[in-house]
């Protein structure tokens, strides 16, 4: 060989040396960042001329059937998240009996001011207190149901915002298969525009689950686990009209809120299930919907066990009882949204420009009766304790006095919650595992410092290598 050859291909070796250190280090800093994929030099040697090493390509390596499992835990993790956080929110607003706040504590300080009000109805501070409880509980029932309805809306405007981060995200895809196609043709290397697509994939699975298959060129197709075509070449446009606030009347079923369409066509919720957007669905049309009827149930039976005709005799046939339907009789075939409506009656109500005293001489007198009697006022507390038959709707059929109703929904709640709770543990402790399995199969800090030494040992053999080929042309150059 001679000098000049010698000293290309030590030349070819700093280079390839260099480059190695330059990944290397990059592999080293990039340990912990799970989008990231470890690089490695592919290195050929050169036939041709004086020999020498040549680099092929930078090539990219990661785990993918790990990081598609990581994906489906990450999505299975935040649907049961919204799940628990749904449940924890409603099961404080009803409360859990013995609990100092909810409707449990308003129902039992009602019913504990009616046994006050009983032992003495000539009080009329009694017959307010009693009152004001009554109030409290209509108003809880009210605001539990406001409060369900506003966590529909929540979950109808994260859907909106979902569903337009999937598609900004699938448009991201589309571009960066097109990109990472050419950058392959043109240098061999399309690590970073890798890694930046491995995060753009990760927001998508976070939202929907979804299943990636290679393509050629370095491209991908993306389907959900549900079956839809979400990008194979094209991206798709997922369709939602976003309503924003949600109330006791809408339903997906009854065709007032959105479900999705794809590429202008109505398709099915669970092509597209699982994930944050599928949690924001459960949340709007199964949980809110569930719960929102149990508390109708509960409205719809408070309000007919004062209405009853044998509780007050004093009020016409036809008038409402102590709990009114916006101040009128309730109908038992308008239910839904009767825990937005219930409202204590005004002729009871001082607020309202009612007596306290017709909560002790009935709703219909005109003129204050006897201040020592207290028939009605047990008559009322008899209605609340009684057993009443409760045939349809999400607690029938059975029999139940006011306070087991409201224990039956608490604790239905917080089966609920132990329900989810106990999913969000499974699929939380499996993205964790899956994330750990994915980091320790990346970047080896250990074997990158090896790599490292044996680069720098390269790198300083060919430096020896040029330095000893100059010192023999000086020589040469002086004889």
């Amino acid at each position: 060989m001679s000098i000049s050859g010698a000293m290309n291909a030590a030349i070819t070796g700093l280079r390839a040396a260099a480059r190695g250190s330059e990944l290397v280090s990059n592999n080293i800093a990039n340990a912990l960042t799970p989008t990231y994929g470890r690089r490695e030099l592919e290195l050929s040697s050169l036939t041709s001329g004086s020999g020498g090493v040549r680099i092929d390509a930078v090539s990219r390596h990661m785990n993918e059937g790990i990081v598609a499992d990581r994906r489906i835990a990450d999505a299975e993790q935040r649907e049961s998240q919204a799940a628990v956080d749904f449940f924890r929110q409603v099961e404080d607003i009803v409360g859990i009996p013995g609990s100092e706040t909810g409707l449990n504590s308003r129902l039992a300080a009602f019913e504990s001011s009616l046994i006050s009000a009983a032992s003495h109805p000539d009080s009329t501070e009694r017959l307010a207190e009693a009152t004001s409880d009554a109030r409290r509980l209509a108003e809880g029932i009210q605001q539990a149901s406001a409060s369900v309805q506003h966590m529909r809306s929540e979950a109808d405007i994260q859907i909106g915002r979902d569903v337009e981060t999937l598609n900004t995200a699938l448009g991201q895809v589309e571009k960066l298969n097109a990109q990472i196609a050419v950058s392959l043709v043109r240098t061999g290397d399309a690590g970073a525009l890798l890694d930046q697509r491995q995060a753009v994939l990760d927001t998508i699975g976070s939202i929907v689950p979804i299943r990636v298959l290679p393509r050629d060129g370095g491209n991908i197709a993306i389907y959900s686990e549900g079956g839809a075509i979400l990008l194979d070449g094209t991206a798709a446009e997922i369709g939602f009209s976003q309503q924003n606030t949600v109330t006791a009347y809408q339903t997906r079923e009854a065709g007032t809120l959105s479900g999705l369409a794809m590429n202008g066509q109505e398709i099915r919720l669970d092509a597209l299930a699982g994930g944050s957007l599928g949690a924001s669905f459960a949340v709007r049309d199964d949980y809110g919907v569930e719960v929102q009827s149990k508390l109708d149930a509960l409205a719809r039976d408070m309000v007919e066990r004062f209405q009853d005709a044998s509780v007050d005799a004093t009020r016409a046939a036809g008038d409402p009882g102590l709990f009114t339907d916006q101040g009128t009789a309730f109908d038992p075939t308008n239910e839904v949204g009767i825990a937005s409506r219930i409202q204590l009656n005004t002729g009871v109500d001082p607020n309202a420009g009612g007596a306290v005293w017709r909560l002790r001489d009935g709703l219909g007198a005109a003129l204050p009766g006897a201040a020592g009697d207290a028939g009605l006022i047990n008559d009322l507390r008899s209605a609340l304790q009684a057993p009443r038959d409760i045939s349809t709707g999400p607690f029938g059929p059975g029999r139940y006095a006011a306070n087991d109703l409201l224990s039956t929904f608490g604790g239905a709640l917080a089966a609920s919650r132990s329900n989810a709770e106990a999913e969000l543990s499974f699929a939380s402790a499996r993205f964790t595992e899956l994330t750990e399995l994915q980091l320790s199969q990346g970047v080896d800090t250990d074997q990158e410092l090896q790599n490292l030494l044996v680069l720098e040992q390269a790198y300083a053999a060919n430096a020896r290598v040029i330095q000893a080929a100059d010192d023999m042309l000086e020589t040469l150059m002086r004889i």
